[in-house]
């Protein structure tokens, strides 16, 4: 009776929601496919592999692979300039957009407001190819980076050269690129506060500043923690493509990190299992501290991923 009864509850929810399921197929059979398939591939990290002899026949050689990269001499190199990048991508980055947002939210004139979210959302849709080739341009000793510079009484230099100079230009293009994309999340959160808690708060005598910090900020909260707990869960997955078209021998001290690592390893070298294993040791580290910052945010909260 209880199994009848399941298939039942089954059959009637699929009637009810049939619609709903078919528009999901499409993305279940991509998950499958470009995502959950590919995982089998990891176990050439345990292995040394070749291609002829297929990740099944393949020799296993356990921990190798990790043991090599860990005593490797890029190691502390590797694992300093993913930290940094990322930390600072996230100090600098994560709290870009939300502050677009509150400013736009403030914004009454509807023209200024569409014009400034236009030109904030642009810089998403362009190339990464075409924003390295500008900020390599910009870079060059004539470019428009050092006109500015000597504009306040600077001297002229390659700033893509200079290893100290690198992080500032990589995280601060990567706000330009996604401040105004990363911003309609927000906006929308923004649109959910309810407005009789702002007349309440103008009757209790609260100015703009007290709104933003005890109605504003409590009203968009979980949207943030939900996004915060996204983004830890990436912290450590820094995409190689900005990277190998910025950096150069001069820079590596700085802008080396693991994803372009696995690219020179993985596709130059054509050490497939080394650079497997570095991919998944990193991919461990994002689900650490993905399943830290959930557990923290529960916690602390009612907001939470699960």
């Amino acid at each position: 009776m209880k199994q009848s009864s399941f298939f039942y509850r089954v059959k009637k929810d699929w009637m009810r929601n049939r619609s709903l399921y078919l528009m999901i197929i499409p993305v279940l059979i991509f998950f499958i496919l470009f995502h959950y398939k590919p995982m089998y591939g990891a176990i050439i990290a345990f292995k040394d592999y070749t291609p002829a002899l297929g990740i099944a026949e393949s020799p296993w050689v356990g921990w190798d692979n990790f043991t090599r990269f860990f005593s490797s001499v890029y190691f502390g190199r590797l694992i300093r300039n993913t930290i940094l990048l990322s930390f600072y991508s996230l100090l600098f980055g994560f709290p870009a957009p939300i502050i677009l947002a509150l400013l736009l939210n403030e914004v009454k004139n509807k023209k200024f407001k569409g014009l400034t979210q236009t030109v904030t959302y642009l810089p998403h849709f362009i190339s990464m190819i075409v924003v390295t080739g500008m900020l390599v341009d910009f870079s060059m000793t004539s470019g428009l980076f050092n006109d500015i510079i000597e504009l306040f009484g600077g001297e002229r230099s390659p700033l893509l050269q200079n290893p100290d100079l690198y992080r500032t230009i990589y995280v601060a293009s990567g706000i330009w690129q996604e401040i105004g994309w990363g911003s309609i999340i927000y906006l929308s959160a923004l649109s959910g506060v309810d407005s009789q808690l702002y007349e309440a708060a103008q009757i209790d005598g609260a100015g703009k500043w007290k709104q933003l910090i005890h109605v504003t900020l409590p009203g968009i909260a979980p949207t943030i923690i939900i996004m915060f707990i996204l983004k830890m869960g990436t912290l450590m997955n820094m995409g190689y493509e900005k990277t190998i078209l910025l950096y150069n021998p001069a820079t590596y001290e700085t802008a080396d990190i693991i994803s372009s690592y696995i690219y020179r390893i993985g596709l130059l070298e054509q050490d497939w299992s080394y650079s497997t294993a570095i991919g998944l040791f990193n991919s461990v580290i994002n689900l650490g501290l993905l399943l830290l910052t959930n557990k923290i945010a529960r916690k602390c909260g009612e907001t939470s991923l699960w």
